[in-house]
């Protein structure tokens, strides 16, 4: 063969395996994802910076027309269920194949960050218009959620798995409307949520994107967590009762203090969850004494005990352990302790062990370094365990900081987390979770 024929011939083959090789692993446009993270953090800009974009305001549901322009850009089909869910949905090949879901929530705490689930919703959208773009059409359809509420208690995820209480509805959420008004306010119909539910099936599954809204991966310079499940929670009132009496004349030997007890309480919760092996945590955060007097010993103490793990077995031990280092407490002070278990708390979710394994090989095929953790935040994921196969990717927080206007992520980290959303996508659609 001619020389020059054969130069034609090696450059046609190296053309051709660049573009098979960047056909099989697509990337999303980080520059894109920034600039929506941008313009989605303009509906409810504080002046220090972050965003006030509760759930049902005025913010939230300008913010959700902008995200539905998104959507569009990207070809996806748009309806609003009547939960109030967003859901872009793009149809795959096989119409008889249950959807592959993805997403987040933009709503914020008040005086919140940019990142908080709005990375996870602008990533879900980049995988999409990336495989628009690429031409690349999934087996499966590809649905990507926009949920509502999940700052106010998870209120969208919490209906599509069916386990919103009617008596909800009438809570008053951070806007001032009830969820009733304001599941009405963002499109949805509250009369309806049982047309919402998704059963057992009706999902391939459902991958999350968020910050990690801890400092783990930051101080520890890792690219992404996948996440191993959302921690339960349990939460208690714990009541001490003392005698309450004048608190100068009442010698010191002769006093039965409930504060007193309340601070060797709140020592004991920190002693015990940092004894035990694991990556349990417990926690006193309000504490309220009576009569709240200045010069008067408190005969009475309320506060909180609230304990956080992966494992329900583990917070069990947690709580025995707390509960034998208060029966100490009230024996040497003489300040009884009474334990009142709150209905409001969690069940421990954990994650789909196969979507795990696919993303931490995503990770590792993009040379991404990765780490298996929990998450001790709740996320709409916590409520889709319960009715799909689910995976969660996080991506560094910078200095932990989360639900503050100092929350940041960077646009490499949010561009690597939605590359590895996206082959976590492929994956699914290739038959890996099996």
């Amino acid at each position: 063969m001619h020389k020059r024929h054969s130069w034609i011939v090696c450059l046609l083959a190296l053309s051709i395996a660049a573009n098979a090789a960047d056909k099989q692993q697509p990337t999303v446009n980080a520059d894109r994802i920034q600039q929506h993270i941008t313009e989605l953090s303009k509906f409810g800009t504080n002046p220090e910076g972050g965003v006030s974009r509760v759930a049902f305001s005025d913010f939230d549901i300008a913010a959700r027309k902008y995200i539905g322009r998104l959507m569009q850009d990207a070809d996806l089909r748009i309806r609003t269920d009547p939960a109030g869910n967003i859901i872009g949905r793009r149809e795959g090949s096989n119409s008889r194949l249950p959807p592959i879901m993805i997403g987040s929530h933009i709503d914020s705490v008040p005086g919140g960050g940019n990142y908080d689930g709005d990375v996870g919703v602008v990533g879900a959208i980049e995988v999409a218009r990336t495989l628009k773009e690429r031409g690349i059409r999934l087996k499966h359809p590809l649905e990507v959620v926009v949920f509502a509420d999940e700052e106010g208690g998870t209120v969208g995820s919490m209906t599509m798995a069916g386990h919103l209480e009617p008596d909800a509805l009438d809570i008053k959420s951070h806007s001032g409307k009830t969820i009733r008004d304001g599941i009405s306010a963002i499109g949805g119909d509250p009369d309806r949520l049982a047309e919402a539910r998704r059963k057992s099936g009706d999902l391939k599954a459902y991958i999350e994107l968020h910050i990690e809204q801890g400092a783990i991966l930051d101080e520890s310079d890792i690219d992404i967590g996948v996440v191993e499940g959302i921690v339960g929670i349990r939460w208690w009132d714990v009541t001490i009762e003392g005698v309450p009496n004048h608190a100068g004349t009442t010698p010191m030997n002769r006093r039965r203090d409930a504060m007193l007890s309340a601070a060797e309480f709140a020592l004991a919760v920190n002693r015990v969850a940092t004894s035990m092996e694991g990556r349990q945590v417990a926690t006193v955060g309000r504490i309220r004494a009576e009569p709240g007097a200045p010069n008067v010993i408190p005969g009475k103490v309320v506060m909180s005990l609230e304990i956080r793990d992966l494992d329900a077995a583990k917070m069990a031990a947690v709580y025995d352990a707390v509960r034998a280092e208060a029966d100490q407490i009230a024996k040497a002070r003489q300040t009884p302790f009474t334990f009142a278990q709150l209905k409001v708390a969690s069940e421990p979710a954990p994650t789909d062990e196969r979507i795990r394994r696919i993303i931490a090989k995503a990770a590792s095929s993009l040379n991404l370094t990765h780490k298996a953790m929990p998450s001790g935040a709740g996320h709409d994921a916590q409520e889709i365990t319960h009715i799909a196969p689910t995976g969660m990717i996080f991506v560094p927080s910078v200095g932990g900081v989360s639900h503050s206007p100092k929350e940041f992520t960077s646009q490499q980290d949010m561009a690597n987390g939605a590359n590895v959303l996206l082959q976590t996508v492929l994956a699914i659609d290739r038959g890996e979770l099996r």
